[in-house]
């Protein structure tokens, strides 16, 4: 660390040019003989990409930056308060602490928290941020957190972790027993020291392989934030028996959060009602489309999937639905005549389960996009093709299903 960025003047000069064009400033150079001209720059490139991801870090004085890349790779301020609110206790330790954006929320729901980070430099940057920040009941130990548990007799409420999906040899990989640590090889270690395991993974890694790679999962958590998945949360409990794996999808927006959940093993139980178009349409939230939880979400709220294959919904009464909602204006057969004499110059189109994509439909009726309608090309139950017409239902009422 070089504390001469925290010079007065120099904490100005990065404020100044946040939004300045960074190759300009390098070319420039700068006056300051204490730093050099790189050192401002990535200080700059690092605390842009804060402003919305951590804004609590961004709008902190004397905050220490690390390399960019640190910033791509920590969790954002949003999904690290949804982790604090799954767990709490005594005590935790983050065997892979990173930027400590996780254990900044920790330290408000645990009593003592242990940072542990391999990379000297950068554990060196957390501590120093800590106390702009505030936080005292975190402790930052520059090391591996594995071989730390190794040497240690210490019990902890949970264990928390997110494995480095970046390989030297693989580069950037997903499956866990290919990121460091390999958790599958230390789950018994991991167990040794707590009862309860909280693992962070990439939104990448399919279900079915991180459960044949983990063991005693109690719940999987999908995090999705404006209707994009970030990461998932593999909630671990000593004992706990796969049958009863839970799967909890959550999508954080700013005006609500659109949760839904089921038990894993009751997809392939409960069956799905199927109908033609009614009245509304539902398309889910991401989350739930990466949960695979499509009988489940038609058995629960008692809506019809208007095809296996499609993950479209509908029905005749609308309701609170985690995800989008539409009244269905009409129904048109894929009929190429028949759509263009509809005159439709400029919509918002999906597809699914259809044959063409998005830009072939575009082309192919002279559509573009934007505007008010929303138009649903798929296949029904009887294996039509049809286009729906709707117009979207904005509702923000809280969802708890």
């Amino acid at each position: 660390m070089n504390l001469s960025i925290l010079n007065t003047e120099i904490q100005s000069y990065i404020d100044d040019n946040l939004n300045s064009n960074v190759n300009t400033l390098l070319l420039k150079g700068s006056n300051f003989t204490s730093v050099r001209t790189k050192e401002i720059i990535e200080q700059i490139e690092a605390k842009l990409r804060c402003k919305n991801k951590l804004p609590t870090w961004f709008e902190t004085k004397n905050i220490y930056y690390p390399n960019k890349l640190n910033i791509e790779q920590t969790s954002s301020e949003i999904t690290a308060k949804y982790k604090s609110s799954l767990i709490s206790g005594k005590s935790i330790i983050d065997l892979t602490g990173g930027f400590g954006v996780d254990c900044f929320y920790f330290s408000k729901v645990f009593k003592m928290v242990i940072h542990c980070e391999l990379n000297e430099k950068l554990s060196g940057i957390v501590n120093h941020n800590y106390k702009q920040l505030s936080v005292e009941n975190v402790a930052t130990i520059n090391t591996n957190g594995i071989e730390y548990l190794k040497s240690s007799k210490q019990k902890f409420d949970w264990i928390y972790l997110d494995p480095s999906r970046r390989h030297d040899i693989k580069g950037k990989v997903f499956f866990l027993n290919d990121c460091l640590p390999n958790v599958p090889e230390q789950l018994e270690l991991l167990f040794n020291h707590s009862k309860n395991i909280l693992i962070k993974t990439s939104p990448l890694l399919d279900i079915s392989v991180g459960l044949k790679e983990l063991k005693h999962v109690k719940t999987i958590h999908i995090i999705a934030i404006n209707n994009e998945v970030k990461e998932l949360l593999w909630e671990l409990e000593y004992d706990f028996e796969h049958a009863a794996t839970s799967i909890k999808t959550v999508n954080l927006k700013k005006e609500n959060q659109e949760t839904f959940q089921f038990i894993l093993d009751s997809e392939t139980k409960n069956e799905a009602y199927y109908s033609l178009p009614q009245t509304y349409l539902y398309e889910p939230n991401t989350a739930i489309l990466k949960s695979g939880g499509f009988n489940e979400v038609s058995f629960q709220l008692k809506i019809a999937k208007m095809h296996q294959h499609s993950h479209l919904y509908t029905s005749e009464q609308i309701i609170k639905f985690p995800g989008r909602t539409f009244k269905i204006e009409n129904v048109v057969p894929y009929n190429k005549k028949t759509i263009k004499s509809l005159g439709i110059k400029k919509a918002n189109i999906t597809t699914r389960n259809f044959p063409e994509t998005v830009n072939q439909i575009r082309k192919k009726f002279n559509i573009k996009d934007g505007g008010e309608i929303y138009l649903f090309f798929t296949t029904d139950i009887q294996n039509n093709k049809l286009m729906l017409i709707t117009n979207k239902i904005n509702t923000h009422k809280k969802n708890r299903m």
